[in-house]
């Protein structure tokens, strides 16, 4: 038994393989049957005239993603959707598919048919190759920073309060007391570097954003990282490093599932090719307002229009700097040179994929953190055990989140960011 990407690879000779039907057309005096299993496509025939009565009236019988072992002669045709054939000799039923509630031949369906169907549409070539290209993100992460020394850390998924404040946090009855979903790793992780120093994780997160752009989801998965002496520029580094080692671990391993959905794989190619700019906040605004005549009032966060109109302008993705310290989360500090700010970044993708990541320097000092979270409506109480970690041999440190399914859709160049993940979770959807 081989699989389909083995059997084309023999280009001639008896073979035999295993898998589902993806099309199959029926003729007076032959029958065409498209299969598949998770390494690809292979044409299959059954002509009339060659095989017994009995083969013909069981190929007759074969409906659209019914389970079928094939066995004949590869043959190469270019007419073939893989340039190859498998003249059938041999045909065994594994089981007989009811009526597929998705019309595969169509060319266009309607997203929320898609959506509704979502656990039969993973069959689909499209999301066969999203979902090994995403397996591929996942299994360069993990190497990358093994790589690197950093120990792998797992945190709760449920947690007492929340890493960014406001009204995004999901909450869940835990035996008569309100907690939340976790929106990070962080709080937990910057305990940990105290053992392990440089520690990282891929875990999912919640947000209750109630937001209905292409951009989000209220479950993602989200690589994080923490460790000990690292700086902002230093943090920045490792999150560009990060970014185009999984680009190139995509373009060696997954190029074929690439070109399917990303016609052009040259401005991707061309990401990896210089250094990505940095640019502060300030920069930003007066490139928006001398190059986009677009005006952002200092001290306003940027908006999706803004981001996509700042990207116009460049052909890689960017880290922006020093945002404005009032709308930044409680711990990211104050820049020393200009305390109006915070020693944080974004990095934001082309082509109006917005951010891909956030990350900052961690603000070390209890006072500053507790005024900030006071501020904030959070309790104090809640974070004693976060606030204990600059108790007890505090020392400078770095991290940053990375949204998956967002680097996944940059790469991708996907519509809608519910396809980079197999049974997404948006506002106004929670099933299948």
């Amino acid at each position: 038994m081989l699989s389909i990407k083995k059997a084309l690879q023999k280009k001639e000779g008896k073979v035999k393989v295993r898998g589902w039907v993806w099309q199959c057309r029926k003729l007076k005096d032959k029958i065409f049957i498209v299969l598949r299993d998770s390494s690809g496509l292979i044409q299959c025939v059954v002509h009339k005239d060659k095989v017994s009565k009995e083969l013909w009236e069981k190929a007759n019988k074969i409906t659209i993603e019914s389970a079928i072992v094939v066995e004949g002669n590869l043959k190469e045709d270019r007419r073939a959707i893989t340039g190859y054939e498998i003249h059938i000799k041999n045909l065994e039923i594994l089981h007989i598919a009811e009526p597929f509630p998705i019309p595969v031949r169509k060319q266009y369906h309607s997203k929320e048919l898609l959506l509704d169907y979502r656990h039969l549409w993973l069959r689909s070539p499209e999301m066969i190759n999203i979902l090994k290209i995403r397996s591929t993100v996942f299994f360069a992460i993990h190497k990358f920073f093994r790589k690197k020394g950093f120990y792998e850390f797992h945190a709760p998924i449920i947690t007492s309060g929340a890493a960014e404040s406001g009204p995004t946090k999901f909450k869940i009855d835990y035996f008569g007391k309100t907690l939340y979903l976790t929106q990070t790793w962080q709080f937990y992780a910057e305990a940990a570097i105290f053992a392990l120093e440089k520690i990282y994780t891929i875990a999912p997160c919640f947000r209750a954003e109630k937001s209905k752009t292409p951009r989000h989801l209220t479950e993602f998965w989200h690589a994080e990282v923490e460790a000990c002496w690292y700086d902002l520029k230093k943090i920045m580094n490792l999150a560009e490093e990060l970014v185009k080692f999984v680009i190139k671990s995509i373009l060696k391993e997954n190029e074929k599932e690439l070109k399917t959905l990303r016609n052009d794989l040259e401005p991707l190619k061309k990401t990896l090719e210089k250094r990505w700019p940095r640019i502060t906040y300030d920069q930003a605004l007066k490139l928006l307002k001398e190059k986009q005549n677009l005006v952002v009032k200092w001290g306003k966060d940027l908006r999706t229009i803004e981001e996509k109109k700042l990207m116009e302008l460049f052909d890689t993705p960017i880290f922006v700097t020093h945002y404005p310290k009032e709308i930044m989360a409680f711990y990211k500090p104050r820049d020393k040179k200009r305390p109006e700010t915070a020693r944080c970044f974004d990095l934001i993708a082309p082509e109006g994929y917005g951010e891909l990541a956030g990350g900052s320097e961690r603000d070390l000092s209890i006072e500053e953190l507790v005024k900030a979270l006071k501020k904030a409506g959070e309790k104090i109480e809640h974070y004693k055990f976060y606030l204990d970690t600059r108790r007890y041999g505090s020392v400078p440190h770095s991290g940053f989140g990375l949204g998956v399914e967002r680097l996944i859709s940059w790469i991708c160049k996907l519509e809608h960011i519910r396809d980079a993940i197999a049974f997404p979770r948006t506002m106004t959807r929670y099933l299948p």
